[in-house]
């Protein structure tokens, strides 16, 4: 009997159960009010009550303007009886894309409740056909304390994240398939659906909205590949000098730049973007001591400024690779090195077949989640240049050191161009996505993940 009811699903439920069950898919909770389970049922049904209630009143409408997102212009409207001209409030395409995302979100909660019933109703009948104990409603209540607990423990956590994650997410991926920009501002005026044209128009080739997602795109990339890895390399060889025999005070040279971690990094690039500038302290010198006789264009040559972010970001970034760094070297069996010795292995040899692959292994999962970072570094490179320097060749204030992410900032900020912001912010996210399953799957961490050999 118990293998007669192992992995139903809802098909099975249908067409296997009795009356009650095929009814409990129209009425919600039946099943578990027919064999005993009144208190639970009866709930289950008057949510399902609520929902409809909530659509026939509200929630049809919602959807309905849904599709449409706005009829009604705001504008003057002439009052007869009073023989003047008054503002006629009109629909707003931004509350109405909000709303229907709600009616949306609270549709997929309740099918979520009427899957959970049904299955809830089976189990019921199967403990009584079988002649199990069916828990009544105190029961149940207390089983969320023991058996059950990760129901009551998830629930919040569940609850928060549709509302305060799904909702706003479904919001935005929504808003790159309307024409929401600088020119369709709610209420005033009413935005529309427009398919995948924000796609097309940021993706083909002729146009200035392409010509400058593409270079913005190959900079952040570019971006993304050296503050990564110079980080990585060079905390790598600072944590192999620290720790090497012969170093001496190695605690006070790891303090040291545990203090650098403790100044906010914001405060530590409005500082150096300061220095940088062409008046701060670098320049003074340089032409102090005769190197040059002008200054130097650190931040406002589109060259010397992505060298300058990516020297600075390297900076900063160091000592947090050295910390890591160090915790794995000191984990490394020292058996492997004396065995290397014996065989006449060098450092360089050493090095490359033990040190280098062993901290590979294990800093496989940091590497792919710092890169996936720095593609959307906002800070270093907005406290550091700004974006800059601009460009006119560029789409609205695009500069030479934008990323995606600092680019969707201005679109939305300066020029309110949400719908092109969350195009690129759906583009950032399939091109993590997909690097990181990619790279992630086909690593030695996730094939060999017994450990390293």
């Amino acid at each position: 009997m118990n293998t007669e009811y192992k992995d139903r699903n809802l098909i099975t439920i249908f067409t296997k159960g009795d009356i009650f069950s095929k009814l409990s898919f129209i009425f919600c909770g039946l099943t578990n009010i027919r064999y005993g389970q009144v208190i639970k049922g009866s709930i289950f049904l008057l949510l399902e009550i609520l929902y409809i209630v909530f659509m026939a009143v509200k929630g049809g409408t919602l959807l309905h303007d849904l599709s449409t997102l706005g009829e009604n212009l705001q504008g003057m409207a002439y009052n007869e009886s009073l023989g003047i001209y008054e503002m006629q409030q009109g629909d707003n395409s931004m509350l109405i894309l909000l709303y229907g995302v709600m009616a949306i979100v609270i549709t997929a909660a309740f099918i979520a409740l009427w899957n959970f019933s049904i299955r809830s109703g089976e189990n019921a009948r199967k403990n009584k056909e079988t002649g199990h104990h069916v828990n009544n409603f105190i029961q149940d209540v207390k089983s969320l304390t023991n058996e059950n607990i990760r129901f009551l423990l998830l629930s919040i956590p569940v609850a928060g994240l549709s509302i305060f994650t799904v909702t706003p997410l479904i919001y935005m991926i929504l808003m790159a398939f309307t024409n929401y920009d600088s020119e369709h501002q709610p209420p005033g005026n009413l935005f529309d659906w427009v398919g995948i044209e924000n796609f097309k128009t940021l993706l083909a080739t002729g146009d200035r909205l392409a010509s400058t997602f593409w270079p913005v795109l190959g900079w952040t990339l570019v971006w993304g590949f050296f503050a990564t890895f110079t980080c990585y390399f060079g905390g790598m060889i600072l944590a192999m000098i620290i720790n090497s025999k012969g170093i001496k005070f190695k605690k006070f040279w790891r303090t040291i730049f545990v203090f650098t971690m403790a100044i906010p990094s914001f405060i530590s690039l409005r500082v150096v973007a300061t220095m940088l500038g062409e008046r701060g302290i670098f320049n003074v010198l340089l032409q102090q001591w005769g190197f040059t006789s002008s200054a130097l264009p650190f931040l406002s040559n589109a060259t010397w400024a992505r060298v300058s972010v990516i020297v600075v970001n390297f900076w900063i970034g160091v000592p947090v690779t050295m910390l890591m760094v160090s915790g794995i070297l000191m984990n490394i069996p020292g058996e492997l090195y004396e065995s290397a010795r014996i065989d006449g292995a060098g450092p360089f040899t050493m090095f490359r077949k033990i040190t280098f692959p062993y901290m590979w292994f294990v800093t496989t999962p940091y590497l792919i989640s710092n890169l996936i970072s720095n593609f959307n570094n906002f800070n270093t490179i907005f406290f550091l240049t700004g974006g800059e320097p601009h460009t006119l060749t560029y789409y609205k204030g695009a500069g030479k050191t934008d990323l995606l992410v600092t680019w969707l900032y201005k679109l939305t900020k300066d020029s309110n161009d949400y719908n092109l912001a969350s195009t690129i912010g759906i583009i950032i996210f399939v091109i993590s996505a997909v690097f990181t399953l990619i790279s992630f799957s086909r690593s030695n961490a996730m094939k060999n993940e017994e450990g390293f050999q």
